[in-house]
């Protein structure tokens, strides 16, 4: 189902001058300030307390911190600094797993494909069946075949931004790592740095999700399982 005519419509002029608003500024130290700041967001919207202020204050006092929770957001980050220095692709997305969590799942878990039944619930049960888990390796290959040919493709920025939040939609319902929700944000934004440039690194999505994330958990909305999608609910999203 192509959605993409409803999508153009809907969304108007909002993305009028993108990249030329993020290209100022371009020096590592500010990208390093966008990566940080977007890991601490991504971990936000997952339950991490520790504020965008709390750790940059503890960085530049070169505070010692060893919290679980310090440490995740640090692994996000060189997560994202990973992203940033190479392509995406398959192999290179499980090694950003592996990288961001190390805190999270066992060494032996780590940079590996979902091998576990996996869903969503909420109190008043099942909301979302994801794919068996010997299926998943055939559908991320198939979502990075068409990554790999949509990085081929001449897009509009429209284009572009559609199709990240596809992926960052279609992650998600593959449910590849239950336990690393952070994932399909990266995803989204590794996507969209491959065809403006690193610019894009500098968008704001995850504050953006963290600040409405209310919103953001209900417009995934997929439908009760991974073969029965409506992509029409993607809309909203």
């Amino acid at each position: 189902m192509n959605i993409y005519p409803e999508f153009k419509k809907k969304t108007g002029n909002i993305l009028a001058g993108f990249p030329a608003q993020f290209t100022s500024g371009s020096d590592e130290y500010n990208f390093e300030y966008y990566l940080e700041s977007s890991a601490v967001y991504s971990s936000n919207i997952e339950g991490n307390s520790i504020d965008l202020n709390s750790f940059m204050n503890s960085k530049m006092l070169k505070k010692k911190i060893i919290s679980k929770e310090y440490k995740e957001i640090n692994d996000l980050i060189l997560a994202y600094k990973f992203a940033k220095k190479n392509n995406l692709t398959g192999r290179k997305l499980l090694k950003a797993n592996e990288i961001l969590s190390k805190q999270i799942l066992i060494r032996s878990k780590r940079g590996q494909l979902r091998e576990e039944r996996t869903g969503v619930f909420d109190p008043a049960g099942l909301v979302y069946l994801a794919i068996k888990p010997e299926k998943v390796k055939a559908e991320i290959k198939k979502l990075f075949d068409d990554i790999k040919y949509l990085k081929q493709r001449n897009l509009s920025v429209k284009e572009i931004f559609y199709y990240a939040l596809f992926i960052h939609l279609m992650f998600i319902y593959i449910c590849l790592w239950a336990e690393t929700e952070e994932q399909p944000r990266l995803l989204e934004k590794w996507f969209l740095s491959a065809k403006p440039g690193e610019s894009a690194w500098k968008v704001s999505s995850e504050k953006y999700c963290f600040e409405n994330r209310s919103r953001y958990y209900r417009n995934i909305n997929p439908g009760q399982n991974y073969y029965e999608l409506n992509y029409k609910n993607c809309l909203p999203f």
